[in-house]
């Protein structure tokens, strides 16, 4: 039977965003793909706050960042991965430049890995850098940071805006460009790379709505659209991507909720197979928000949402066939299954929950077994 390896990154010290942290690292299961079975493989300790990770696109390593309040820097700890027990090797451990270090990604070609630092703590602060990249070695070893930049800004909304957050960095599908969600400027910034040495320069910028929040993006795997959650708002962007330009077009902003729900905040955002429908968390409302995509005009519509099978829905991710996807549930200490229906875009719970401390964000092993 096809099974599938995945990573839980599980917050184990406190945090404000965590009820009560009960996770110990980095969780390993591996998940048979037909009966939603998951098999415990063990837990990589020592790792303070694992609270995003990505396996590489070649499988080869996982890179975890550390966020710790109080930190002026947060850590981004790079694993050899084995694939025939899920065990996790240390390879290598580098400072984030920042604090509040929220995400990290791999570019296109395996050369390289980037973060994205929130920025807690005053603007005074130092480093306070808001974005990071870091040369990765063939085995997944990270070198120091050779590209770092600040943003600069605020946004309407006080409590939440007082300064730059930057919140999601990923590569565009031709890797000529780095893109990064802040959700304190309602920006995507633009950036374009060089994939020779890793250098980045300011490239272009696109204004999100006043007060929106913009925290995590997807490219569409096939077309030249992509997606933005924006936290604050609890709305979804549909944007166009002219990837010769390196610039967004906005196109429709759709509500995650069919009506206000009072406390709630938009989380992670994944496509599923065939680029038809996509999904958005709701923490507070605790659920996923289904979403068809227009083929034709890139815009994504709202069709409904579905139970989390928990509290609040942090991340979450499909497995790489792109129909079964893991949401991981932070105050309910568990992971929940659903699988996808390509027809109606309907997600229908499956397997039973998988149980670990304070779940943060998943990623999948591209491979399957």
């Amino acid at each position: 039977m096809p099974s599938a390896l995945f990573y839980v990154g599980c917050c184990n010290r406190s945090l404000g965003y965590v009820r009560n942290p009960a996770g110990k690292g980095i969780a390993a299961f591996r998940l048979d793909l037909t009966s939603g079975a998951a098999q415990p493989l063990g837990v990589t300790e020592g790792i303070d706050n694992p609270t995003f990770l990505e396996v590489a696109r070649d499988g080869v390593s996982l890179s975890a960042v550390s966020e710790v309040a109080g930190w002026n820097e947060g850590d981004i700890t790079a694993y050899g991965i084995d694939y025939a027990t899920g065990a996790l090797d240390y390879l290598s451990k580098q400072p984030t430049r920042g604090d509040g270090t929220a995400h990290n990604s791999h570019d296109g070609t395996g050369r390289f890995a980037a973060i994205a630092n929130y920025s807690g703590l005053p603007a005074s602060a130092r480093p306070n850098q808001s974005i990071a990249i870091y040369p990765r070695d063939p085995d997944g070893t990270l070198h120091p940071p050779i590209a770092e930049i600040r943003h600069h800004g605020t946004g309407p909304d006080a409590g939440r805006q007082e300064r730059p957050h930057a919140h999601c960095i990923r590569w565009t599908p031709d890797n000529r460009f780095v893109v990064v969600a802040d959700l304190g400027i309602d920006r995507l910034l633009v950036y374009r790379f060089d994939a020779r040495t890793g250098a980045l320069s300011p490239h272009s910028e696109t204004l999100m709505p006043p007060g929106s929040g913009p925290r995590h993006f997807r490219f569409h795997p096939s077309l030249p659209f992509a997606y933005c959650v924006n936290e604050l708002t609890c709305t979804l962007a549909s944007l166009a991507f002219d990837a010769e330009a390196g610039s967004f077009t906005l196109l429709a902003i759709e509500p995650t909720l069919p009506e206000p729900f009072a406390g709630n905040s938009g989380s992670a955002i994944d496509i599923a197979a065939g680029g038809r429908h996509l999904y958005v968390g709701n923490r507070g409302h605790d659920s996923l928000a289904g979403f068809a995509i227009d083929q034709a005009s890139g815009i994504a519509r709202l069709i409904g949402t579905t139970p989390c099978g928990g509290h609040v829905p942090r991340d979450f991710a499909f497995d790489p066939t792109g129909t079964i996807l893991a949401v991981a549930n932070q105050e309910s200490d568990l992971i929940s299954l659903f699988r996808y229906e390509p027809e109606s875009g309907a997600l229908k719970s499956f397997g039973s929950p998988i149980m670990t401390g304070s779940p943060t964000a998943i990623a999948f092993h591209p491979l399957i077994a």
